[in-house]
This record gives C-alpha cells, sequence and structure tokens, in this order.
C-alpha cells in the first residue's frame, strides 16, 4: 500500500459561498417544492464555519464565490473525493449540478492536486453516479452508502480511481446519506447515529471493515455529522453541531477526551439535505508522510 497522510492532517479548507439562491432549488429530500430557509442566517452560519476553520483550526481558506445559477453549489462536498494528492471528480444524481464541479476542479488543479473526472473514466463509469456525501474515508478504506443519489457503479468508479485502498459499499436506509448518519471523530473513531437505519448501516460496516474502530453513538441524527482535523499539537479539533441544535449528544461527544470543541451551527443548510462536512473540502497540499 502506498505511505499514506497522517488521517486528518489538511492544510488547507475550500468552500462556496451561499447564493441569493440559497433554498430555491430542490434539496436532497428529493420534495419538489422550496423550503423555507432564513438566507441572512445561512449566510451568518457559513461565516462562522470558515471563520472556525482559517481562525482557530489554522487552515489556508479557498472561497469561491457563490454562484445564483447553481443555488445547491455551496454543498461542496458532493462534487468531489479527495484522499492524498488524488481528486475524483463525482458524478452527482441530478443532472443539473454536475456544472457545480467546474470551479473545483479549477481550484485544485491550482493546488496541484491530481485531479481525476468520473466523466473521462472507461469503462463502468456509463450511468454511475457517485455523491461524495456518500463516502467515508477512515484513513484505512472506503465506505461507500448506496442512496437515491450514489449507486454501485458510482462506487466501483470510486474503487477504481483509489486502488490501494479497499471500498466496502453499504447501504442507507431512510433515504439519508452515509454521512449524515455516521463521521470520523478521528484516526479511529466512527461517531454514528443511534437510528435504526444506522443501527443496520453500522452493522454492514462491521463485517466489512479492515479495521477495529471505537463507535461514539447520538441519539440525534444531525450531531452524526462532525468534522475532525488533526490538530498541530496534542489537542485535535472536531466541528460539531452546538447543543442548542444537538443538546441531547453533547455528553456523548464528550466523551472524545483531549479534543478541541468547535461549536458550528448548520441548522438552515441541515433544512436541503445538507449536514457540515457537505459544506467544505479539505486538503492536504503539503502531503507529509510517514
Amino acid at each position: 500500500m502506498a505511505n499514506m497522510c497522517p488521517y486528518g492532517l489538511y492544510t488547507h479548507a475550500v468552500v462556496r459561498g451561499i447564493p441569493e439562491t440559497f433554498g430555491k432549488a430542490v434539496g436532497d429530500n428529493d420534495e419538489n417544492k422550496e423550503v423555507s430557509v432564513d438566507l441572512a442566517k445561512a449566510q451568518r452560519q457559513f461565516g462562522c464555519l470558515t471563520g472556525a476553520l482559517r481562525q482557530k483550526v489554522g487552515l489556508q481558506l479557498i472561497e469561491i464565490p457563490p454562484d445564483p445559477e447553481l443555488p445547491l453549489s455551496w454543498k461542496i462536498e458532493d462534487v468531489a473525493v479527495i484522499q492524498g494528492h488524488t481528486a475524483l471528480i463525482t458524478r452527482p444524481f441530478r443532472e443539473q449540478r454536475r456544472s457545480e464541479a467546474e470551479m473545483v476542479r479549477r481550484m485544485l488543479s491550482e493546488l496541484g492536486v491530481t485531479v481525476v473526472d468520473m466523466d473521462d473514466t472507461q469503462g463502468n463509469s456509463e450511468g454511475a453516479t457517485l455523491e461524495g456525501s456518500d463516502v467515508l474515508f477512515t484513513g484505512r478504506e472506503f465506505f461507500v452508502g448506496i442512496s437515491s443519489h450514489t449507486n454501485h457503479r458510482g462506487a466501483e468508479v470510486l474503487a477504481d480511481t483509489f486502488k490501494d485502498f479497499s471500498v466496502s459499499i453499504v447501504p442507507v436506509c431512510g433515504g439519508a446519506r452515509l454521512k449524515q448518519v455516521c463521521s470520523m471523530g478521528g484516526a479511529d473513531t466512527i461517531i454514528f447515529s443511534d437510528s435504526n437505519g444506522a443501527k443496520r448501516t453500522l452493522r454492514m460496516m462491521e463485517q466489512l471493515a479492515d479495521h477495529h474502530y471505537n463507535i461514539i453513538t447520538v441519539p440525534e441524527q444531525s450531531a452524526a455529522n462532525c468534522i475532525y482535523i488533526k490538530g498541530p499539537a496534542k489537542k485535535d479539533f472536531l466541528l460539531h453541531r452546538p447543543a442548542d441544535e444537538c443538546p441531547d449528544s453533547m455528553s456523548a461527544l464528550q466523551k472524545l477526551q483531549d479534543y478541541n470543541f468547535l461549536p458550528t451551527a448548520c441548522s438552515e443548510a441541515s433544512k436541503l439535505g445538507a449536514s457540515l462536512s457537505s459544506l467544505c473540502l479539505l486538503v492536504n497540499k503539503k502531503h507529509t508522510y510517514f
């Protein structure tokens, strides 16, 4: 296996601003209607996220301007899966979202990341759909959730792209996305929702995993999506939903010891099917290996 960067070590965060058309397009709940959201509040919450990444974590922030013609483009995680110095540009389920990748592709190329585009791959890419919010990378292996937005062919393309890692396919129940029910809370820790659907996904992941992980369960599904970033000192960072959004899950998260906890609101974006991790792509430009 190729040398790996220490899990959670990043230098840059790529984000895309909240457009004035926020909430005026179908979200991931697949309902054919607008969702009532507070644009100003969403923009403030986005500013708090970017401020935390830049000022508290210390990442270099690259912000792509919002595009009113692409009302879901702020969900930047969906259009790329990054591991090491390779980024797979995905193919979102909705065709109207696929043009979101153009600016992301350009920014990643400027950072020196090797970009692989699903539309340019051969063989099994025909009919493939894949979105980054259905992909969990643990630092050792990939899990791809099969949902209404990601199919088996999409998972096969990801496996062909990242050949040094095993890729396991798991079902996601109840219309959710994989990273809505789980996320990494550290190099060997997965935070999982305590819902029945999440429990079924967890059982499948435990059967397929090549490595043992510590599991922390949270009673509120929205609390299961966190952003883990390895810190330069002894304390790592965990961006998580604040107590006013997930009051019943804080005690479970506190089981993670010696962390810098960064409460980060996401209530408005979550109305459109997004999670905290949906709002950024994390890159390690230094490529520091061990």
